[in-house]
Formats: C-alpha cells, structure tokens, sequence
C-alpha cells in the first residue's frame, strides 16, 4: 500500500536506464509473481538501446512521487518510417499493410507503459494515458499501434478506449501480449473526458510537481502494462 503525492514529468535521454529498469521489473512483478528470470538485464539492456534510438521523435512521461521513485511510465513514438517498432520487431506485422482507414496523417506507437505494482490510483492509469494519446487526438486521420497484454486490453475496453486486434498473441516480459491498432475515433472520446485530469502535459523534466486534487491511498490494484 502506497501513500503518496504524485507529479508527472518528461523523462530526458539520461534517464531511461531508469525507464527501462521500472518497465521489466514491473512486467515480471505483475506477472511472474515477483520472479525474474537470470537474463532480465538483457531485457533491461535491450530497451534502454531500443528507447535511445527512439529519443529524438518520442515522449516518454512518468508519474513520480515525492522521493524521485516511478510510479507509473508510457511512451508515445511518431514513426519515422525508417525505425523498426516493437510492433515489427516482436510480431512481424508491417503497420503500412496493418492500416485500413482511407488516409493517414501521422503513425504513433504507444510502449513502456507500467504502474507500480502496489500504486492502485485509477486515475494515475488514466493521466498517463491521456499524456501518450494526446497526439494521436490532434488529427482525425491519426493511428497508433501498441503491444498490450491481454488484461490491459480489458481494461482498454471497459475504460470506452476502442482497440483492434491485428495480430496473435504471443508471451512476451511474463504475460500474453496482443498486437492492436488505436485510431483517432477509438481514442478521443476518452481523451476528451479524462484530458480535466492532466493540468499541462509536461514538455521537459524540470522537476515541478503537478499536485493532485487529493491524497491517494491506495490499496493493491489490478495492474497493466504496454510493452
């Protein structure tokens, strides 16, 4: 159980050792029962390498509380089309043949989303989101694609987030995880209802606190993760 007050920020370049670390230690607490493998720190290694390359057209936004320890992380990417996505890399899906709407504007991925495993705020789940989609909600011919386990895609669901499916699941950082495409319609509605939540979504990380509307005491939840 966590007490704690929580700010959001933009992590910069040196940090993401930080991000890869809380991401693959998270994802084997959730779903591994606290177990990591012998080789969780080429797991570490591996995306902090992918997250570096990624650094210069991506965002990534974490939730800390007062002490400088994550809470909760995400990262949306604009595509370049020249970079491989973990949509390629891990499932072998082209995202030009996975589209099927008329036009396209701009193509995101949304990854690295992890909430501490005893941090059961609802709303620190919805305010990273509402951080990762706000570019996707700022043109109507917008998709995103992301890798989610099969428990978070529930979730997705039950929360009006709409996503496709385009691909099979496969085991991936301890839990079943689901290829799905989010577009601009599937995402707006509950961006337009949660965006109240995030004051200003930060833009670098100068450390000053967003304070929430309450104290949150929070008992273990159900957790969630993009990979």
């Amino acid at each position: 159980m966590i007490l704690t007050k929580n700010y959001l920020e933009k992590l910069n370049a040196n940090q993401i050792l930080d991000l890869a670390q809380f991401v693959v230690t998270e994802n084997f607490k959730h779903h591994s029962e606290n177990i990591l493998p012998e080789d969780y720190k080429k797991d570490i290694n591996s995306i902090k390498k992918e997250e570096l390359n990624y650094f210069k057209n991506s965002q990534i936004f974490v939730a800390k509380d007062y002490s400088g320890s994550i809470l909760g992380a995400i990262r949306v990417l604009r595509w370049n089309y020249t970079d491989t996505l973990p949509i390629q890399k891990i499932f072998g899906i082209n995202p030009l043949l996975a589209i099927h709407q008329p036009s396209i504007n701009n193509i995101y991925h949304i990854g690295r989303f992890a909430i501490k495993k005893d941090a059961g705020d609802i709303n620190l789940f919805k305010k990273l989101m509402v951080c990762a989609i706000a570019p996707i909600c700022e043109h109507k011919d917008n998709i995103a694609f992301a890798e989610c386990d099969s428990k978070l895609l529930r979730v997705l669901s039950l929360m009006g987030i709409k996503a496709t499916v385009i691909g099979k699941s496969i085991d991936y950082l301890g839990s079943e995880t689901i290829p799905v495409s989010l577009t601009y319609d599937g995402l707006i509605s509950f961006y337009n209802k949660n965006k109240g939540l995030v004051d200003t979504i930060p833009s670098n990380s100068t450390q000053i606190p967003q304070l929430p509307k309450s104290v949150v005491l929070s008992t273990q939840g159900d957790n969630y993760s993009f990979v």
